[in-house]
């Protein structure tokens, strides 16, 4: 299966990073590779979403739930898409009261062997361009 890690060291605490992260309906508004972001059910420590995203010709959706625990962890497990499986998790690793380390990690199987490759190709680029979005809307506060 294969993984994708991505990670940025940035000047803002673990509790913003995780709030961005976790502000799911702002998606659309803040990211070109989000067409349309869903939230289906919510609670204290869960969340579950719809999202559609696009990277210049690749696009795909996907709904997950989420377990949350603030200001440490997203963890993303699929619930619905073009996935057999797709595993996800954000961490947030306090370095100071206003620094942290960020980090993207995506495992996935495609469920069509067609795609898989074309999909491996369009996550890769899909994290790298989260990880450094959500670095940039931390950044312009």
């Amino acid at each position: 299966m294969p993984t994708i890690r991505r990670s940025a060291l940035v000047e803002h605490s673990a509790a913003r990073m995780f709030d961005l992260v976790n502000d799911v309906q702002a998606y659309p508004h803040r990211f070109r590779w989000c067409s349309a972001a869903q939230i289906l059910e919510q609670g204290e420590d869960r969340l579950v979403a719809r999202l559609d995203l696009g990277l210049g010709s690749f696009s795909t959706w996907f709904q997950t739930e989420n377990t949350l625990r603030r200001p440490h962890s997203i963890d993303m497990q699929l619930r619905d898409g073009p996935f057999k499986q797709l595993h996800g998790r954000w961490e947030f690793h306090a370095l100071a009261e206003d620094a942290c380390k960020v980090t993207l990690t995506l495992e996935f199987e495609p469920s069509s062997r067609l795609l898989g490759p074309a999909l491996a190709i369009g996550f890769q680029g899909l994290a790298d361009r989260m990880v450094n979005d959500f670095v940039r809307v931390a950044d312009e506060g």
